[in-house]
């Protein structure tokens, strides 16, 4: 290939990144700008005027958005904890056993794909209440990792398959258990596949409103359950400033992921390097 048409393959990767981000930034700034927005009437650029009303609804005085967000984190990870495991545990054994109505545990890990959200949460609600879950968080975050694990599932079976079994079997016939094996070679090559489970498992779960609602039972207060009635009476003021605690949330999160994860990749290779 000729340096002119390297040249241009260079600048039209360029525009396309430049527009994908666009199209993302772009989004995000219309609702940071309608979180202190008083008046933006149609078909002006910019608002007319300013208010800090978003800001004081979500953090003037008596107000628990800090205690609603930090319940809502700590719902959502646990949910991606709880299925990130489930889901690495249950993609192990579809990819690398073969038994007797293995076909039939995959098809049920992936049900919930198949059923419409609002009957599956209907039917989970009457499971629920009868087993004692309803309206409780633990209640809530089952419900929420049931629904997240056919992703996180789909995830996993891939990255399994990507990876495959050569070096375990390599590090057992070195000598290393089946403990060892799995702590420092299975882990370490599943960590960026487990990560992206997570984050989805967690974006899933902070983001639930109609199974949060029917299964916490107004008792388990989420922040997307706070802030869809102003999103359904058409308060885009306060809603943009519910959206921005949203995001900014789920970005702190997922920096600590990305944290955690250079943290342990660091040790690994400390741990093979000593």
């Amino acid at each position: 290939m000729s340096a002119r048409r390297r040249g241009g393959a260079r600048w039209a990767a360029r525009a396309l990144v430049a527009l994908q981000g666009l199209c993302v930034l772009a989004p995000l700034a219309v609702v940071v700008l309608w979180s202190v927005t008083a008046s933006w009437p149609w078909p002006a650029l910019l608002p007319e005027s300013w208010s800090a009303r978003g800001i004081e609804e979500l953090f003037g005085p008596g107000r628990d958005t800090g205690s609603v967000l930090a319940g809502s984190i700590a719902l959502a990870l646990a949910c991606a904890l709880l299925t990130t495991v489930v889901a690495t545990l249950a993609a192990r054994a579809l990819s690398r056993y073969r038994f007797r109505g293995r076909e039939a545990v995959r098809f049920a890990v992936l049900l919930p794909f198949l059923i419409p959200s609002t009957v599956f949460a209907m039917g989970v609600q009457v499971a629920f209440l009868r087993a004692g879950l309803a309206g409780t968080a633990a209640g809530v975050v089952l419900a929420h990792a049931i629904v997240a694990l056919p992703y996180a599932a789909l995830i996993m079976m891939d990255a399994l398959d990507a990876v495959g079994t050569r070096l375990e079997e390599q590090a057992r016939l070195c000598g290393a258990g089946a403990v060892r094996t799995w702590i420092h070679v299975t882990v370490p090559l599943l960590l960026p596949a487990m990560l992206s489970a997570a984050s989805m498992a967690y974006i899933m779960s902070f983001s639930q409103y109609f199974i949060t609602l029917l299964i916490g039972a107004g008792k388990v207060k989420t922040l997307a359950l706070v802030m869809f009635p102003y999103l359904s009476s058409g308060d885009r003021t306060i809603a943009s400033a519910y959206g921005v605690v949203f995001l900014g949330a789920t970005l702190l999160v997922f920096f600590l992921f990305e944290v955690l994860l250079r943290k342990r990749t660091a040790q690994e290779i400390d741990y093979f390097e000593g």
